[in-house]
């Protein structure tokens, strides 16, 4: 299999492998690949750990890098999964939160290893793909809730 042009490093502690399980196991076109053991000791891991894992999300490859503790995560990154309807943004909403992850505001939320995602309804994309009017009223809507309501959003795009 060729090796991608570009990949998204995604920097943990020591649970790569675990999180790349768990994204693989919700969101579709996920998969876990290989999983490379850490040749010597170095500053994030011993020799024989699991160093780095290759696993794609939503068609996305990424790379899980188990470097230790000295880097955390932060809102400056985070996937933006969209979705279809309230079904769709509840499953993957309560799939993250529920698995020991945190609720945020405006579709945000972090799961247990302290990634950031935005679980975002398409409807609201369109709304503020619509500009204007619409945009303000789905964004207005939007800024009072923690995991987004479809049915709130469409109806502050119809006024």
């Amino acid at each position: 299999m060729p090796i991608p042009k570009n990949k998204i490093c995604i920097w943990y502690d020591r649970e790569a492998e675990a999180a790349a399980n768990f994204y693989a196991s919700v969101f579709p076109d996920s998969k876990v690949g290989n999983v490379w053991r850490s040749p010597s000791d170095n500053p994030g891991s011993s020799a024989g750990d699991v160093l780095v894992v290759e696993f794609t999300v939503c068609g996305i490859p990424c790379i899980g890098l188990n470097g230790g503790p000295m880097f955390k995560q932060s809102e400056a990154f985070s996937f933006q999964i969209a979705t279809d309807d309230q079904a769709e943004t509840d499953r993957y909403w309560n799939a993250i939160v529920g698995n020991g992850g945190a609720e945020s505001e405006c579709g945000w939320c972090k799961d247990r290893w302290g990634v950031n995602w935005q679980i975002t309804p398409r409807t609201l994309t369109e709304a503020m793909t619509a500009g204007g009017a619409e945009a303000k009223r789905a964004f207005d809507a939007m800024m009072s809730m923690r995991k987004i309501d479809v049915a709130k959003i469409d109806a502050a795009r119809r006024g």
